[in-house]
This record gives structure tokens, sequence and C-alpha cells, in this order.
């Protein structure tokens, strides 16, 4: 199974507003890096997004180690997620679950990898989380570009 190392991150001006999404692969050397954006979303989508667009990437079933500097995503996925089903994607105050189409790809693309979920303090040095913020913020400004 390839051994895969991803980054990801989301950006937002105003929130809601214009947001991107970024994400850096790494695989044995090589690098691929992916962006894009939308005009009215929120941080946390584009955070989600950009996880999911990264695993839609992948080919085949990979080993992960996947680095978002969103506590919601790493904390959603390894801890909430089951809950929300369990209780028919309600909070547990009874609330509908916020971003919930998103949260369903992002499930069933997880379900194809092993992947090891990593939280990583964003603007601190990192280099990977710091190129998949230029690249969030970079798909942010192309989405705005394109009006």
């Amino acid at each position: 199974m390839k051994e895969i190392q991803i980054f990801t991150d989301g950006a937002c001006r105003r929130n809601p507003g214009p947001g991107g999404w970024g994400v850096v692969l790494r695989f044995k050397g090589y690098v691929r890096e992916l962006s894009g954006g939308e005009v009215n979303t929120t941080n946390n989508r584009m955070e989600l997004t950009a996880a999911i667009r990264a695993l839609e990437s992948l080919k085949e079933p990979c080993s992960v180690e996947l680095f978002t500097d969103s506590v919601y995503v790493k904390d959603g996925i390894t801890k909430w997620l089951s809950k929300w089903r369990t209780r028919g994607w309600r909070t547990s105050g009874n609330k509908l679950v916020k971003n919930q189409d998103l949260w369903i790809s992002l499930s069933e693309l997880v379900e194809e990898h092993e992947i090891s979920w990593h939280w990583v303090k964003g603007h601190a040095g990192n280099p990977g989380n710091e190129r998949a913020d230029e690249l969030a913020n970079q798909g942010l400004d192309e989405c705005l570009a394109q009006g």
C-alpha cells in the first residue's frame, strides 16, 4: 500500500464569504499541489473540502498521514462522526449537524484508505501546512478573479 503524506488547509475572507482550499500531497519525494475556491462559503467548509479533494485525488487505497490545522475536521472525523450518525445527523444538543453533505462525502472517502489524522498548529512554521495555506489563499484569489 502506498504511503502518502497530505497537508490540507482552508481559508475564508469574511466568514461566510469567498473561500479557498489547498492541498499538498507527498509520495516518495514527489509533490502534487491542488487548490480551488468558492465565492460564498465558510472556513469550515473549505477545511473539509481540502480533505475531500485530497482523498479524491488518490487513485488507489493508500496509507495516509493527513495533517490539518483544523480541530473541527480532525475531531469531527475521529470523535464526532459516529455519534452524529447514531443520532440521525444531530449534535448532542439535538441541532442538525452543519456541513452534513461534506461530512458524508469525507466519511465515504475515509473508508477507502488507512488514515492517521494529525492536528498541526496553523501559521507556526510547518512547511507543509504553510504551503497548503498559500494554496488555499491562491484558490480564493483565483476564484475572486474569475468573478
